[in-house]
């Protein structure tokens, strides 16, 4: 929510200090923050602004050193309304003046974007190609990347591994090697899919 911050007793007992202007699209808060001893204030809005905007009270009491907020509430209006906020300390001993501003709020459906109806339904994926076509989709990706020496070499180490695990004869070689081409195999199937 906008704010217009008023400070009070600042510079002297009774002092205002406010913006010269303020400008909002809708309801507003003014924040009063009382730099020195409790303090009333009363609020009034010209006839040009009172058409616009209103406050449940014109009088308000601020404690020492505390912030208070209220609440301004503001009806649509249909051009830009200006005129004066006044703001009074003291019982009429200091007065501010703040130029406000109310503009038309934002048409929401200006910037609304129209969501075709087509959008609304999945687009149709085309069948998945058949594993042969897939594997040969593979192939010529790996090629393109220039992933043929590792794949000739990877060969030449499956080769060997076997041949390896042949001539041991020891199971645990044989497994163990197995294992190895396992996730080998599965490794070159992830980078290449």
């Amino acid at each position: 929510m906008p704010t217009l911050s008023v400070e009070l007793n600042g510079d002297a007992v009774h002092s205002i200090q406010a913006p010269d202007r303020f400008t909002t699209t809708g309801p507003f808060a003014i924040a009063f923050e009382n730099r020195g001893r409790s303090t009333h204030v009363h609020l009034n809005f010209d006839d040009e602004l009172d058409r616009v905007a209103s406050l449940r009270e014109t009088n308000h009491y601020i404690d020492d050193e505390a912030t208070r907020r209220v609440h301004v509430a503001v009806d649509d209006a249909d051009e830009t309304v200006r005129g004066k906020l006044k703001i009074v300390t003291g019982y009429g001993s200091n007065t501010r003046y703040v130029d406000v501003e109310i503009e038309p709020p934002v048409d929401p459906g200006a910037e609304a974007v129209t969501v075709d109806e087509s959008l609304a339904t999945p687009p149709e994926r085309p069948p998945d190609p058949p594993p042969a076509q897939r594997a040969a989709n593979a192939v010529g990706r790996l090629i393109e990347r220039g992933g043929m020496p590792a794949a000739i070499l990877a060969f030449v180490a499956v080769v060997a591994g076997v041949a390896v695990a042949l001539a041991t004869g020891s199971t645990l070689v044989s497994v163990t090697v197995g294992i190895v081409l396992t996730v080998s195999l599965g490794a070159a199937l992830l980078a290449i899919w």
